[in-house]
């Protein structure tokens, strides 16, 4: 063998060698790669509304109580407050912040950085949409509607350096759930007002350099439309216990190219599971495919402010006609449930009213009613929906329902995640796809959505009997007259039909054998300070 044969060969055999996939890396370097599903609008806790963005605050965050790692009650446990004490009339929580609770520049989190944050947040001029969830605390949504302009009236209060107090309106039974929500989060004052006013929004302060945060990680880099990559925060207060060293987020809104990405090595999480692919990892691969209850509620959104969404009748006539059933089961087929509530029937004790079925005769019967005989002459109408083969499919077929049983034919309209995200929020949509994950398991995570002035009520409808029935269920923490409160709220809600609830969705994801820590949650919550890589 001449010395040219031998370096070809030895060519050969290194170009054969099998390469690390980032998994494998990742394995080895504590690097978590996430599919994410889409880009963040923001990653500021009292601006961002989707499940994407606060899947990346979570780790940049902590608030006042934490999540236990592997707890199916969600118990809270104590976060940055590593104690709490409530009066005996259940409306005044006392909160002793941890002495060794740091921002991540290294100065200490103290209680007056809650009392800016929650300024913040309920600042009328900010326009938090999640600012209704501090409506709790006395004198919150009178500060936040302009009613009150001194926000020393809020029940808000820094005792010392290191303790917090905070008065509610009235004894509410998972108030310390609640406070597991980003909403609730702090910010740091300085670096917010060394970007801007108190109450501006869309500032520098969340850019990687800027952003200072106090939960397990940091934000390294943010590549738009690419990647969010957070590394370990070595001044967090419980930085012994953080096994993982990085987290990559990728905002793969394509199912198919994230399922894609899973198989060749490059994520160690999917963030679903294409449609048509649960059967084949339900069949060959059932290891890797997690389908966990969720408190998720999918839906159609009406614009009641337009006609002939305006009409009772005409809602009412479209929420019947469909067959939630055949999209469960020859659709979706992943573990959906058919929904005929807007919440789901596993929260607690409650259990939302039934009030309505698929009726196509009576639905058929309201549309002529409403001067739409077998769909003549109503009017040109577009469902509005973002990139999804899961949204596509659905839409599809409710589109064809519509036609065969009510001789409507529906226009669909298919367009990217952020600019579905602002027609939705300003109402430029006749009717479009919406879902609701659950903020904390109480049925009034998703029943507080449609007050009036609930900045996440995008369907343009109000009743002030509903807001009134909420109000009454906050101001007790009887459980049984709670749940009595909530199904008269339900079916003023479903009887008045501004949205369209079609099922109930799982949680679908792909996991790789070597992530560990990664469990079940009808929350869809997986404290990142507790997850670990194997090799």
């Amino acid at each position: 063998m001449n010395r040219f044969t031998f370096l070809a060969i030895l060519l050969l055999l290194s170009g054969c060698a099998k390469r690390e996939t980032p998994v494998e890396t990742g394995n080895r370097e504590k690097i978590l790669h996430l599919g994410n599903l889409s880009e963040p609008k923001d990653l500021d806790p009292h601006v961002v509304t989707s499940v994407s963005a606060g899947n990346v605050i979570s780790a940049l965050l902590e608030g006042l109580v934490a999540e236990a790692p592997n707890d199916p009650s969600l118990k809270p446990v104590p976060g940055v407050a590593e104690s709490w004490t409530v009066s005996d009339d259940r409306t005044v929580y006392t909160f002793r912040l941890r002495a060794n609770a740091k921002w991540s520049n290294g100065d200490p989190v103290t209680a007056d950085d809650f009392v800016f944050s929650y300024h913040r947040i309920l600042s009328p001029a900010m326009g938090s949409p999640y600012a209704y969830m501090l409506h709790l605390l006395k004198n919150g949504r009178a500060y936040n509607l302009g009613t009150i302009p001194d926000f020393e009236q809020v029940g808000v209060k820094a005792i010392d350096s290191k303790t917090l107090e905070l008065t509610l309106e009235n004894p509410t039974a998972s108030f310390l759930s609640q406070l597991k929500h980003w909403s609730w989060f702090p910010v740091h004052p300085p670096t917010i007002l060394k970007y801007g006013r108190m109450d501006e929004i869309g500032t520098a302060w969340t850019q990687p350099g800027n952003f200072i945060g106090n939960g397990p990680f940091i934000l390294k880099a943010w590549r738009q439309n690419q990647s969010i990559v957070v590394q370990k925060n070595p001044l967090y207060w419980d930085a012994d216990t953080v096994s993982l060293n990085e987290i990559r987020f990728y905002p793969i809104g394509d199912h198919k190219i994230e399922e894609r990405s899973f198989r060749a090595g490059q994520l160690h999480v999917t963030g679903t599971v294409p449609l048509d692919r649960v059967q084949y990892y339900r069949e060959n691969k059932p290891e890797l495919l997690r389908l966990d209850p969720y408190l998720r509620s999918y839906y159609y959104l009406l614009n009641v402010k337009k006609a002939p969404f305006n009409d009772v009748r005409v809602r009412k006539a479209l929420a019947m006609a469909i067959d939630r059933k055949k999209i469960a089961n020859f659709v979706t087929r992943s573990g959906e449930q058919p929904a005929y509530s807007f919440t789901p029937p596993f929260i607690g004790s409650y259990k939302p009213p039934m009030l309505f079925s698929t009726d196509v005769e009576a639905a058929r019967k309201l549309l002529a009613e409403a001067g739409y005989p077998n769909g003549e002459n109503f009017p040109a109408t577009t469902l509005l929906y973002n990139t999804s083969d899961l949204h596509t499919r659905i839409a599809e077929v409710v589109q064809q329902m519509w036609k065969d049983n009510l001789g409507i034919d529906i226009e669909l309209e298919n367009v990217e995640w952020k600019v579905y995200q602002e027609r939705r929020k300003n109402r430029l949509y006749d009717i479009a796809r919406a879902e609701w994950v659950a903020d904390f398991a109480d049925p009034s995570s998703f029943l507080d959505v449609w007050l009036t002035d609930g900045g996440n009520n995008h369907a343009g409808w109000s009743s002030a009997r509903y807001d009134d029935l909420l109000k009454q269920a906050a101001s007790t923490d009887d459980s049984s007259e709670q749940n009595a409160l909530y199904a008269q709220a339900e079916t003023i809600l479903i009887g008045e039909q501004p949205i369209i609830p079609l099922l109930f969705l799982p949680s679908k994801s792909l996991i790789q054998p070597s992530v560990k820590g990664w469990n079940p949650s009808i929350l869809d919550h997986h404290p990142y300070k507790y997850i670990r890589l194997e090799e």
